[in-house]
């Protein structure tokens, strides 16, 4: 079975409305045909690489390779997680959660996306949640690191609502102009005095070498049982 050699397609993350996990290859046409309806207006950019400029097709088909690519190319050293989200068995976007050296440095970053129409309902934030609460309770997590262009209000209200404090800023060139960063940091810390999704964990076990941990580092996910925050979030900004 492809569980007993790519354990992460039994791994679940669910909140109180939505299941994170590896997608089938149809629900990854679905998750494709979400990008192609659109993630965000037209006249606005929040991501670094400006994928969703293409056209809806081929939008589609970026997201397709991406993932392909994300999977062929995992390490224990250089991993990225690429969830997708679902609200009612309905695909509604993706969670990254991806990492470098995890094992020595125990530091993850997040990236995400929803499609325009799942916008403003609460997903953005509990979705993220989801992804924190693998990383720090599944994964034994220090640093969570985020960040988004400075024009997204929505994306930094969220990181705020979660814990996250300012780590610095960068340039970058976005659609052939200088653009900014804010680059946000949550320690544990600060993730354990904002937690308020409640959030479990299944099929863990099997997949820590796959993150570069040996199998006695998490032996099972931690429930953080209180209210489910209810703010939108537009996609973060590095992706």
């Amino acid at each position: 079975m492809l569980l007993d050699h790519w354990p992460l397609t039994g791994l679940r993350v669910n909140t109180p409305r939505l299941e994170l996990r590896l997608p089938s290859e149809e629900e990854l046409g679905e998750l494709a045909d979400v990008a192609a309806g659109g993630v965000h207006a037209p006249d606005r950019m929040p991501f670094v690489v400006p994928w969703t400029d293409l056209p809806p097709a081929e939008r589609a088909r970026s997201v397709v390779q991406h993932h392909w690519l994300r999977r062929g190319n995992w390490t224990p050293g250089d991993w990225a997680l690429n969830l997708c989200v679902f609200e009612d068995g309905r695909v509604v976007g993706l969670q990254t959660l991806a990492a470098r050296d995890f094992a020595v440095l125990r530091q993850v970053s997040t990236a995400s996306w929803l499609g325009l129409r799942h916008q403003r309902q609460g997903i953005g934030t509990e979705m993220r949640a989801a992804a924190l609460h693998l990383a720090f309770a599944g994964l034994g997590a220090v640093d969570a690191l985020s960040g988004a262009l400075e024009d997204n209000p929505s994306s930094f209200a969220v990181s705020g609502k979660l814990g996250y404090k300012s780590d610095g800023a960068e340039h970058v060139n976005v659609r052939g102009r200088r653009a900014t960063i804010r680059r946000l940091r949550l320690p544990r810390a600060g993730w354990e005095a904002h937690r308020s999704v409640s959030v479990t964990i299944a099929g863990l076990a099997p997949c820590l070498p796959l993150f570069g941990l040996p199998g006695e580092v998490a032996s099972g996910a931690v429930s953080g049982r209180a209210d489910v925050i209810s703010e939108d979030v537009r996609p973060e900004g590095i992706a």
